[in-house]
C-alpha cells in the first residue's frame, strides 16, 4: 500500500472513533443500539404513547378516534420532533462531511 493510502486510512480510522457514536455495538452480533436521553419514566412513557397517537392518527387519518375532553389523548409534536433531533447522527454526518474532504 502507497504511504498516502496509509495516511488517508489511518485519518478515516480516526475520524470513525471519534464521529461514529449514534450507534453502539452489542454483544449480539451484528446488531446496534442508538439511545436518547429522557428525563424520567413519566417522559419515556408520554414520548410513546404520543408516538402510538401519531401513527394511530397517521393510519386512520381520523382525529374523532381521541376524546378531546381527555387532555392526556393530546400528541405532544415538540418532544416527538425533540426526541427525532436526539436520535439524528450528527457525529456521522460530521464525519461524512470529513470523508468527502480527504477524497476531494
Amino acid at each position: 500500500m502507497k504511504a498516502n493510502e496509509t495516511e488517508t486510512l489511518k485519518k478515516l480510522q480516526k475520524l470513525t472513533t471519534q464521529y461514529f457514536t449514534t450507534l453502539q455495538p452489542t454483544n449480539e452480533g451484528n446488531s446496534y443500539t442508538a439511545q436518547f436521553k429522557v428525563v424520567n419514566y413519566l417522559e419515556l412513557g408520554c414520548l410513546i404513547t404520543d408516538l402510538l397517537k401519531l401513527c394511530i392518527l397517521a393510519l386512520d387519518n381520523d382525529m374523532h378516534n381521541f376524546s378531546k375532553k381527555d387532555n392526556s389523548s393530546a400528541i405532544n409534536v415538540s418532544l416527538i420532533l425533540e426526541t427525532v433531533l436526539h436520535l439524528f447522527p450528527m457525529d456521522e454526518m460530521e464525519f461524512l462531511g470529513y470523508v468527502g474532504e480527504i477524497f476531494e
